[in-house]
Formats: C-alpha cells, sequence, structure tokens
C-alpha cells in the first residue's frame, strides 16, 4: 500500500466510511467532499493523517491534503 492509499483509507475512515460519502472530488489541494452525516465526521482523525485543515459547512467537508490530492482522491475513488 502506497502512502498515499494508506492516507485515503484513513481519510474515508474519518469521514465516517463508504456508506456515508455520497461525493468526493479533487480541487488543487484539498478534497471536496458531501457527507450524508456530517457529525460522523473525525476532523480531529483528518488531521492526524496529516491534514492541513479541515472545513465543514452542512454536508460539504473540505480537506486540505496539500498538492497530491489528486493522487489521494483517486484512490478514493478505489476504495469506494
Amino acid at each position: 500500500m502506497t502512502t498515499d492509499q494508506s492516507i485515503a483509507a484513513a481519510i474515508l475512515g474519518a469521514l465516517g466510511g463508504v456508506g456515508n460519502v455520497d461525493q468526493i472530488d479533487p480541487c488543487t489541494t484539498r478534497l471536496r467532499s458531501v457527507v450524508k452525516d456530517p457529525s460522523r465526521v473525525d476532523a480531529a482523525a483528518l488531521r492526524a493523517v496529516g491534514a492541513y485543515g479541515v472545513m465543514i459547512s452542512g454536508h460539504v467537508v473540505q480537506v486540505v491534503v496539500g498538492p497530491h490530492a489528486d493522487n489521494v482522491a483517486s484512490d478514493l475513488a478505489d476504495l469506494m
């Protein structure tokens, strides 16, 4: 498992798992996701896995991961 794959698996878990995520898209340095239940998102776990920042607004969660956002998003897609 590559580093990005490990990060992707941890991010997916911190977002509440596959069943909680409706959509994830990369955007330059961040992952934009839509979740079903925002209360299941663990912002501390996202930061612990290396996220530079986490913004939650309603059902939209943005996770700032840096310039490898595209790679992580691709690995997330494989996990879903």
